[in-house]
């Protein structure tokens, strides 16, 4: 097993990883920029190592420095976590070319599922439904309107090496392609470098789930599950459970093959999530897969009993996996808020500040992913979350109760915070039927304004 690994990230998923590392006996490095110096993962790591300024471009971002820190404290591997350089071929390329373990798949998979019109054309060539649009970058408007007229509006535009919501633009007529498609091409170049888009049917609210894959280098391949993250605003998940409350056992095998079937046509080894929308017919069409782990794995986790991240670790350490696919058993059900500093009153505005009072729920069925401690200074440079909160009960009714009092237990002071919007959802008819899909939080949020 290796005995030392450096995490390059940040906050709850650099403690994340942490922890796992301890229980595999594994020391730890950090790295932080200068504005993360008082961050929790610097200062619960064996090790801690300033990378640069605030700017993402200057530190998490910064290859050479990651790398460099690597060879400088003798950290035999590094888990990218998720965001960042997770899912950039050229950074897990750089760590082999200097000898050290990149802990997530080959730089291959990345390069190949990285591209979304390419893995969508390796998907159709495997049988695995994909949603019906082109097959591969469109590089002109006149192809764009031959492909959206034979899909059917509306289409979706987007980035083909897109992620996180961006580079997504929504065509509901010939009129507006133009516009759209320039618009898409010019967030996708500003973000991602590249300016390549692809076109593909719009479905009208959809579900989109997830399903969880793990493989080892041996050729063992298993799913865990699905995850429903249908709960989400402009493509930004906000709450997510386990199992889905519209999949049933045999979607569920459906599904799993399928998930698999694409692991295997990419050799894919390590975590991967290959993402679903599924349509009001329960027909499901594979949408892309996310080559490191996820924000929600906790809920698969805590549903499977099974843990990811030290799963990951030993992957890829060379271990095959001890499990097979008739050993998953599902325990229960989970739901994870995702706790934001940010005002949901004033369209979801971030809150940077100092946390001047905290308190965190706890009890039977309660897990906080967090990295945040009182007076801890939330700042304007990174993603807003405060922690994530994950409730896992004996079913889907037993986890919204223990999620319900959790959310009214959890006091954050010195920043705005999104868990009375949280609560609210909780808390919703609609949502305690599971009756909701892509397009809930859009309607939910205007009825409130009413």
């Amino acid at each position: 097993m290796f005995k030392k690994v450096l995490i390059a990230n940040r906050g709850e998923i650099a403690v994340r990883i942490i922890r796992a590392c301890r229980e595999l006996s594994i020391r730890c490095v950090a790295v932080y920029s200068t504005a993360d110096r008082n961050s929790l993962h610097a200062q619960i790591a064996d090790e801690a190592v300033c990378i640069g300024p605030p700017a993402t471009k200057d530190s998490y971002l910064n290859m050479n420095a990651i790398i460099q820190a690597a060879i400088n404290t003798g950290a035999e591997a590094i888990h990218p976590g998720f965001g960042f350089l997770s899912e950039n071929a050229e950074f897990a390329k750089l760590c082999e070319a200097n000898g050290i373990v990149f802990i997530g798949p080959s730089y291959k998979s990345i390069e190949m599922l990285g591209d979304k019109a390419a893995a969508k054309e390796t998907m159709a060539a495997a049988g695995v439904p994909v949603i019906p649009g082109s097959k591969g970058a469109v590089k002109t408007l006149k192809e764009a309107k031959k492909i959206a007229e034979k899909a059917g509006y509306p289409v979706l535009v987007k980035a083909s090496a897109g992620g996180g919501g961006r580079g997504i633009r929504r065509v509901d007529s010939p009129d507006e392609l133009e516009a759209q498609m320039t618009a898409a091409q010019q967030e996708a170049k500003n973000f991602f470098g590249d300016d390549a888009v692809y076109i593909e049917k719009f479905l009208v609210n959809p579900h989109h789930v997830e399903i969880q894959i793990i493989a080892d280098k041996h050729g063992n391949y298993i799913h865990l599950c699905e995850r429903d993250c249908s709960m989400q605003r402009r493509n930004q998940k906000m709450l997510e459970e386990c199992p889905s409350p519209i999949v049933d056992e045999e979607l569920r095998r459906k599904m799993g093959v399928a998930a698999v079937t694409a692991a295997k046509e990419c050799g894919y080894y390590n975590a991967g999530t290959i993402e679903f929308l599924v349509d009001e017919n329960r027909e499901f069409y594979f949408m892309e897969m996310n080559t490191r782990i996820q924000v929600e794995h906790p809920i698969t986790e805590e549903v499977t009993g099974f843990d990811l991240v030290k799963a990951q670790i030993e992957i890829a350490d060379g271990k095959p996996l001890e499990i097979k696919q008739e050993d998953i058993k599902m325990r229960g059900h989970a739901i994870e808020c995702r706790i934001n500093a940010e005002n949901p009153d004033k369209g979801f505005r971030p809150s940077p500040g100092t946390i001047t009072a905290l308190y965190m729920p706890g009890g039977p069925g309660i897990r906080i992913d967090g990295a945040v401690y009182q007076g801890y200074t939330i700042t304007p440079y990174y993603d807003s979350m405060i922690s994530k909160l994950i409730a896992h009960g004996s079913d889907r009714e037993d986890a919204i109760n223990k999620m319900r009092w959790a959310l009214s237990e959890f006091i954050v002071e010195g920043v705005d915070t999104n868990i009375d919007f949280q609560l609210g959802i909780i808390r919703n008819a609609d949502f305690k039927a599971g009756k909701y899909d892509i397009g809930f939080l859009g309607r939910y949020m205007e009825e409130k304004k009413k």
